[in-house]
């Protein structure tokens, strides 16, 4: 009997479990929950003998890896994976995954409400402005970005898009734009769902924002590490129009918070997933293809090949 240890800081929902449970049950597995662990060192004990994980955003780190010797297959239910070691898993031989698509629509739906938020002064009581015929613009075009253009639509937002990986043939509708600067310079609201990689990080910077139109809104979704936090705050103050909108607080939240007005807001913490839709998506797209992986050898979501 395989052993499917979901490790959660953050747990899902009982209904997200039970599901989970409901998609193993008839199968040689079991299922074991550990849940609002407070110190590392159970994350380790609990991991010693299992086959595979489920986890949301707990970090599974080298020593985590080498702790569970049965260890085949790692799945983060969710989109980003950089809280794996996925390159020391790779070496172990284990398989990391992601479940990439289950939380698109909530993290989309966040944006347009954060987007709607802004526009109305944050619902103080004074006159807004409309989204209807502004222009967004989404600096990568993979299921979250996808969702957030569908949503756009319904509000009659013109749309821009940069990606070079996206197939732009296959979504009309949407017209991308040659380079950043380009996506930058000619939108109202820029909408952020790019991966921290090498490439990203710290890429949104002063010269970025300050390319932004008048009354220009940043709205980030994705990852803190691909704000330059002092650049792009050098940015807020020469620009009191520019408005920034995240997710993911920043390290030097108290800094940001001293900007004037609306011109800075941050969720309390990371809630673009936090639905129980999602929740539960996430939860069961793990479980699937952690039976996949071992009654097939289905490696379709792989992260580490």
């Amino acid at each position: 009997m395989k052993k499917i240890l979901v490790a959660t800081e953050k747990p899902f929902s009982p209904v997200a479990i039970e599901k989970i449970r409901a998609v193993v049950a008839d199968g040689d597995y079991e299922l074991v929950l550990l849940e609002k662990y407070t110190d590392k060192s159970q994350l380790l004990e609990a991991v010693k003998d299992a086959d595979a994980m489920i986890v949301r955003s707990d970090k599974v780190t080298a020593d985590v890896i080498d702790a569970a010797k049965n260890l085949k297959i790692v799945v983060r239910a969710g989109a980003g994976y950089d809280s794996v070691d996925i390159e020391h898993a790779k070496a172990k031989n284990v398989v990391v995954e992601n479940t990439p698509g289950q939380n698109a629509n909530a993290v989309a739906e966040l944006i347009m409400s954060l987007a709607v938020m802004v526009k109305r002064n944050f619902f103080d009581g004074t006159p807004g402005t409309e989204l209807m015929e502004k222009t967004i613009g989404i600096h990568g075009f993979g299921n979250v970005g996808k969702n957030v253009a569908r949503l756009a639509k319904g509000y009659r937002m013109n749309i821009l898009a940069y990606d070079v990986f996206a197939d732009k043939s296959a979504n009309p509708g949407i017209t991308f734009v040659g380079n950043v600067d380009e996506l930058y310079s000619k939108s109202d609201f820029i909408s952020l769902h790019i991966p921290a990689v090498p490439e990203t990080i710290k890429s949104i910077n002063y010269n970025l924002a300050m390319k932004m139109p008048k009354k220009a809104v940043l709205l980030n979704a994705a990852r803190a590490e691909v704000i330059d936090e002092e650049s792009l705050l050098k940015a807020l103050r020469e620009r009191p129009d520019l408005t920034y909108v995240t997710d993911i607080k920043p390290t030097n939240d108290e800094e940001y918070t001293k900007l004037p007005g609306h011109q800075y807001f941050a969720t309390p913490k990371k809630m673009g997933a936090q639905t129980s839709e999602a929740n539960i998506n996430a939860g069961v797209a793990a479980a699937r293809q952690i039976r996949s992986f071992f009654e097939t050898g289905d490696e379709t979501f792989r992260v580490n090949k």
